[in-house]
């Protein structure tokens, strides 16, 4: 495809797709970039050019584009049944999938309920946190509480514990009210006063609120705010001295991208971790089991919920899943209609996604995570000198996600940064004044010093007095 063919189908979706966190009208002035193919960590627009995925598409990616093993799943399962109803079916992808994620967590999350996107992932926790106090005759706690610079998704129920002001204040008065606390940050060095706001606010309204819900470790759309797995063991030591659920939000931070494979699993003993791990269908404890009631001092350790959605599927198909306890699932039980979980949509525990993630968690079984802890140093190794770059400043990392700041950035940086990126071969969007890298897993020593090689050329293409080499 030749410019002008490019021009036209910048024009055609200018003109017919609505994009999201976009204003379109800036649009007109810096059209999206049509992209043709993709292969392995490579984007190729129509002219040929190529471009890294440095942000792994919106942080769903996770094993490069067109992975042969992936579609070869996808297509397997495409050829035998693409689809059915969950409501009054089931089918052996979302069956095996939910025995192997609660096995992840030694059965204390045994049961799995399905959704589309990481937001109906959030909502249907909200709900779940809510309706299963009220059915267990706490009518009054209905109240949530988040995190500051916390995001969890666009939809109204997402949004009211959201805290990031582009996304929420639009629609400020359609939102329910939720209790917004400090976030701890390791630039700060204030996770004790996180810590003692979270505590205040515990002792005085714990009666009124259902739940806590949280990034664990990386407070992504914040501008990747990280924490340690002090503060969250804290805050799950908190919750269960209040009576208080906990939701971990790990629909950007779960399937590796923090160094192990759910991020909680950084604040457990090596005891614990050695309880949890890979299992095939059929091996997984069953939620209501005697021995997963039996387990109640390991479960303490783990949230009320885990939510799980974006690399699930490596950036296939749209899936979401709500790991949640036997004592919430519980609450629910009952031949009273009104008691159950009513919510839906068309394709919850859709097949095709279903045996993409079963494909996902074949990797993680066959040694993903110690491929990670490899790559993760490999990338370490190559942005370091940029600590001592004079623009950069809290050069920092959690596994395979990497960010730094650039403090004095004007307005405007973040489009900048990304449209000269471009020039360097690299697709990336950062957040603010922060500049992040979250790669697919196909890292090696000579690619990660190509990363981070474009990142500087790029700073020294806004600020020329960089030093690039």
């Amino acid at each position: 495809m030749n410019p002008s063919q490019t021009h036209l189908l910048q024009r055609r979706s200018l003109d017919a797709v609505w994009h999201p966190c976009t204003q379109m009208a800036r649009a007109e002035r810096v059209p999206p970039l049509p992209i043709a193919r993709g292969e392995g960590p490579w984007l190729f627009d129509f002219d040929g050019h190529r471009y890294f995925d440095a942000n792994s598409s919106w942080w769903v990616n996770l094993f490069g584009h067109a992975d042969a093993g992936i579609n070869a799943a996808i297509k397997q399962q495409l050829d035998t049944l693409p689809h059915v109803m969950l409501a009054g079916c089931t089918h052996e992808p979302a069956i095996r999938l939910a025995e192997r994620l609660s096995a992840r967590t030694g059965g204390a999350l045994g049961h799995v309920f399905f959704g589309s996107d990481g937001a109906s992932a959030v909502e249907i926790a909200l709900k779940q946190s809510f309706h299963s106090w009220r059915n267990l005759g706490q009518i009054d706690k209905r109240e949530f509480v988040c995190l500051r610079n916390g995001y969890h998704g666009e939809t109204i129920g997402a949004l009211a514990v959201t805290d990031v002001a582009i996304f929420r204040d639009a629609y400020d008065p359609l939102l329910m009210r939720a209790h917004i606390v400090d976030s701890p940050d390791s630039r700060l060095g204030n996770e004790a006063e996180a810590l003692a706001a979270l505590r205040a606010l515990l002792a005085e309204r714990h009666t009124q609120i259902a739940a806590v819900i949280l990034e664990p470790l990386v407070q992504g759309a914040a501008g990747m705010v990280m924490h340690s797995p002090n503060y969250l063991r804290q805050v799950r030591a908190m919750t269960r001295e209040f009576g208080v659920h906990l939701i971990a939000d790990e629909i950007a931070v779960g399937c590796g991208r923090t160094g192990q494979f759910f991020a909680w699993q950084h604040t457990l003993t090596a005891g614990e971790l050695a309880s949890v791990g890979p299992s095939q269908a059929g091996e997984a404890p069953v939620g209501g089991s005697s021995r997963t009631r039996e387990r109640g001092a390991e479960q303490s350790q783990w949230p009320d919920f885990i939510l799980l959605s974006k690399g699930i599927t490596a950036g296939t198909l749209p899936l979401s899943l709500v790991l949640t306890t036997d004592a919430v699932y519980r609450a629910f039980w009952s031949e009273d209609v009104t008691r159950g979980f009513l919510h839906s949509h068309s394709y919850t525990g859709n097949a095709l996604a279903c045996a993409a993630a079963n494909a996902v968690l074949d990797r993680f079984d066959a040694g993903q995570i110690e491929r990670n802890a490899e790559q993760a140093s490999q990338l370490a190794e190559a942005f370091a000198p940029l600590a001592k770059h004079p623009r950069v400043a809290h050069l920092r990392q959690q596994g395979m996600i990497l960010a730094f700041d650039v403090p004095d950035a004007p307005a405007g940086f973040a489009e900048a940064f990304h449209l000269a990126a471009r020039r360097h071969e690299l697709l990336i969007r950062p957040i603010g004044r922060t500049v992040y890298l979250m790669p697919p897993y196909v890292l090696d020593a000579e690619l990660a010093a190509w990363l981070a090689r474009a990142v500087r050329r790029t700073l020294a293409d806004l600020f020329p007095d960089s030093d690039v080499d």
